[in-house]
């Protein structure tokens, strides 16, 4: 017969909450690799848009996947692509350790990287300018979605440099806003953004692509396009939407 001793371990044990799938899963990083170098990933897609890469991921009943519609471009033309480097932080009026800590963060940057921030919905500081599109360049990022405020926009701006934003501030993030988390798990909107996700942006607006599907829903979302390119002649030419579905068009 078990001990009392025993039975009060066991019992202390089933009340215990079992979290590892949840952890598993929530704190996930995909690390599956793509059957083409990265690079040309990002440059392939970058000769698509948003709106023939959200209907593939709708056929795969992602739905989710567009971060919110009130980040935009710095620049209607700006278009990017590439690997998801995450970054967190939040309001807070601390200081001492943040430089330290960013410039262990800014020594991790690699290249064909796109910087998503998550900023904790703040809505006073800025998360990036001038300096920080430099030293992302020099590393080789493509570009960054900051889910908050930047400054510095005109040397954002002379550097040619994709940036994806809420707002503009001159308010600097020092005494103001703390990088909590890099390279973690981040969600924005309803989209959860893992570091390897490729992030897709144009003028309307961001996706998050899934990284063990990203190379799939490029060979589909190419194939769309080039459907669309036969849809758009069809027009021109006089077909009517009858003989344009008939042939597989779409509208």
């Amino acid at each position: 017969m078990p001990s009392l001793a025993n039975m009060r371990t066991k019992a202390k044990e089933a009340g215990l909450m079992k979290l590892d799938k949840l952890i598993a899963n929530r704190q996930r990083i995909p690390d599956c690799e793509i059957p083409i170098p990265i690079k040309e990933l990002c440059e392939r897609y970058e000769k698509l848009y948003t709106g023939c890469i959200n209907d593939v991921m709708r056929e795969l009943c992602l739905l989710n996947q567009n971060l919110p519609s009130d980040i935009m471009p710095l620049r209607d033309e700006m278009t990017v692509c590439g690997e998801a480097f995450c970054v967190k932080s939040a309001p807070n009026v601390m200081i001492e350790g943040e430089m330290t800590f960013r410039a262990q963060m800014l020594d991790e940057f690699k290249p064909n990287g796109v910087v998503v921030w998550d900023t904790s919905g703040d809505t006073e500081a800025s998360l990036w300018g001038g300096v920080m599109t430099a030293t992302a360049i020099t590393k080789g990022i493509r570009g960054a979605v900051i889910a908050g405020g930047i400054r510095d926009t005109k040397q954002i701006l002379e550097q040619n440099f994709p940036v994806f934003y809420k707002y503009r501030t001159s308010n600097g993030s020092l005494g103001r806003c703390m990088i909590t988390h890099y390279q973690v798990p981040v969600k924005i909107g309803k989209v959860t953004v893992r570091p390897g996700d490729i992030i897709f942006g144009d003028i309307d607006g961001v996706l998050c692509i899934p990284r063990e599907i990203a190379y799939d829903v490029l060979l589909r979302a190419e194939g769309i396009e080039r459907n669309e390119v036969d849809i758009f002649s069809w027009v021109r030419q006089g077909d009517t939407i009858s003989e344009i579905i008939d042939k597989g068009g779409y509208f």
